[in-house]
């Protein structure tokens, strides 16, 4: 099972806010990095780093998964082989602390109650 925590390693962090800001490049919106899972089989492998990261921006969370490479003083970072969601993969996921922190209080501003429904631990 997936291990997700909401506390990057101090080893990783580098290697996060390249991945991060590498990904901010490309997307019309921005986010931030609230999970990394599996953190310590990336600390175990040296050359490219493999990350699975979660990212929230926005009302919307998702998982991805990015290689990153240090070269020199800056990094090479591209997107890893994404996760089937045939796998089950993502739905062992549980949202980390500050997912989606923004939409609940945006959707009580604009309404006069809310409704949260749960289902199972998806998300």
């Amino acid at each position: 099972m997936a291990k997700v925590s909401d506390t990057i390693p101090e080893a990783l962090q580098l290697e996060v806010d390249a991945a991060i800001n590498w990904f901010n490049a490309q997307s019309s919106d921005e986010f931030e990095v609230t999970g990394i899972v599996d953190a310590e089989d990336s600390l175990a492998s040296s050359g490219e780093k493999e990350l699975r990261l979660v990212l929230c921006g926005g009302d919307m969370c998702q998982q991805k998964k990015f290689n990153v490479l240090r070269t020199g003083e800056s990094f090479t970072v591209s997107f890893a082989d994404e996760p089937s969601l045939s796998n089950g993969t993502q739905a062992e996921l549980d949202p980390p602390p500050g997912a989606r922190k923004a939409w609940l209080d945006d959707a009580i501003n604009k309404h006069k109650f809310v409704v949260l429904v749960f289902y199972r631990g998806f998300w």
